[in-house]
């Protein structure tokens, strides 16, 4: 996929569902895996040329682990005229060592989302992007309804009053094969993700469930996506 091709994809989402607004100040959350630093290229790109004037921050929670090296991430950042910050915390240390959780994920969230937040608030951000893509928005509606019971997904845009952000996901439409030939061709510095349990996860068996299905059923994926655009979950209603 090509930086054109990308932004596309990426200014479609944002006018669909009204996710910029004229001096807006966004956070990005850069965890330096591939659909971050994706995200990144689009939303840095994107405010070269989009008719609403906004600012970015790039910031990195770290979790911790002395062989994640972010240089090469901060670099990028500074080519591409965005302020990095590195959060840094002992997130890791206190869930495997202090508190030896196997099932970590969902406080791990939690806790760098939290930094995540007070730090976005301190640079005066008003919104935070995240990089969920296509596929994720497939896989946490399956993941609803295998294991909550219920079909909802998360929404393209959130306003969270507990810390007066709102949350937006300009990658929705973009699939995450896409993203992988993305950062292949632009060679994104992509830092590997240490974490014990990564991989292993409710998500991960979602996403190869998925993939069998859709061999099992081509357009499968397309038709999920569609369902959820079009099943009344809140925050899916395209803006006028």
């Amino acid at each position: 996929m090509k930086l054109q091709q990308l932004l596309s994809y990426t200014r479609k989402a944002v006018d669909d569902y009204q996710m910029i607004q004229d001096g807006d100040r966004i956070a990005i959350g850069i965890s330096g895996g591939k659909d971050s630093l994706t995200l990144l290229y689009a939303l840095s790109n994107l405010r070269r040329f989009y008719p609403k004037k906004y600012e970015l921050e790039a910031i990195t929670v770290s979790m911790g682990y002395e062989e994640m090296d972010f240089s090469a991430v901060a670099a990028l950042c500074k080519e591409l005229n965005v302020n990095f910050t590195m959060v840094d915390t002992q997130i890791a240390e206190i869930l495997f060592e202090h508190r030896k959780e196997s099932n970590p994920c969902s406080l791990c969230a939690k806790m760098r989302k939290g930094a995540f937040n007070s730090k976005a608030k301190e640079l005066a951000c008003n919104k935070k992007a995240y990089a969920h893509h296509y596929d994720d928005v497939i896989e946490t509606m399956i993941m609803s309804l295998i294991y909550e019971g219920r079909f909802h997904c998360f929404a393209p845009v959130t306003y969270l009053d507990r810390s007066d952000i709102t949350l937006i996901r300009p990658l929705i439409y973009v699939e995450e094969e896409e993203i992988k030939k993305f950062q292949n061709r632009y060679s994104l510095p992509v830092v590997k993700n240490p974490c014990p349990v990564d991989g292993y996860t409710k998500r991960e068996y979602a996403k190869q469930l998925i993939k069998q299905l859709q061999s099992e059923s081509p357009g499968l994926r397309e038709r999920l996506f569609h369902a959820i655009q079009t099943g009344n979950i809140k925050g899916w209603n395209k803006q006028p």
